[in-house]
């Protein structure tokens, strides 16, 4: 199963936010892109970005948020396109029903890439089966369940700590250490700072 191994910051600090959704994330303190320095010491300067450019990039970041690679995206573009509401919003919709994603929303780990390993390593049933896949689709009403024996794990005890002070999302309802979909995310359930337009833009060129 294909993903990216290399340095996470570093694609935190390209796209100048913290994607991997760590509160210690080094971009917070250090806006700087990543790269060589320029002539002199000085850090090369960006140029005037594009329309190009800008799609580029947030599509770029909202692939990095999720912890999805390109081929893969463009399967959620293809199958958005097919769904009765905007292509922007169908796209993010199907990320955020990722099972990997359900697991982090439902605050049972601290990061996407912490629920992604939560998954691989045998530890969510859905509706009583289980699921190591985390790209899997969880759908309307289905119930996500965590592994008992995975809570005396020390991570995932501090993000259910850190959970229990925070309310779960709309769409989402979690009780113990089971969460169920009571309805599809919307548009409005998504981060507020992406700029899905962009997005279709790119993949209509």
């Amino acid at each position: 199963m294909a993903r990216y191994t290399g340095p996470k910051h570093r694609l935190c600090r390209r796209e100048g936010t913290p994607l991997c959704g760590n509160a210690e994330c080094p971009v917070l303190t250090r806006q700087t892109p990543p790269g060589g320095l320029g002539k002199g010491g000085e850090r090369r300067r960006r140029r005037k970005a594009s329309e190009y450019f800008l799609q580029l990039r947030e599509k770029q970041k909202v692939k990095r948020i999720y912890g999805v690679l390109e081929r893969q995206f463009r399967r959620y573009v293809r199958e958005a396109k097919k769904e009765r509401v905007g292509t922007g919003a169908a796209i993010l919709a199907l990320l955020e029903r990722r099972l990997d994603n359900v697991v982090y929303r439902l605050g049972f780990a601290k990061t996407r890439t912490h629920a992604r390993q939560i998954v691989n390593h045998g530890h969510v049933r859905v509706d009583g089966k289980r699921v190591d896949i985390p790209s899997f689709t969880v759908g309307a009403t289905q119930i996500i369940e965590l592994e008992p024996n995975i809570v005396e794990n020390v991570h995932v005890k501090d993000a259910m700590t850190q959970s229990a002070q925070s309310p779960c999302p709309a769409w989402l309802e979690r009780k113990g250490l089971a969460g169920k979909i009571v309805r599809l995310p919307i548009r409005e359930d998504s981060d507020s700072n992406i700029q899905e337009q962009y997005i279709v833009e790119f993949y209509s060129r």
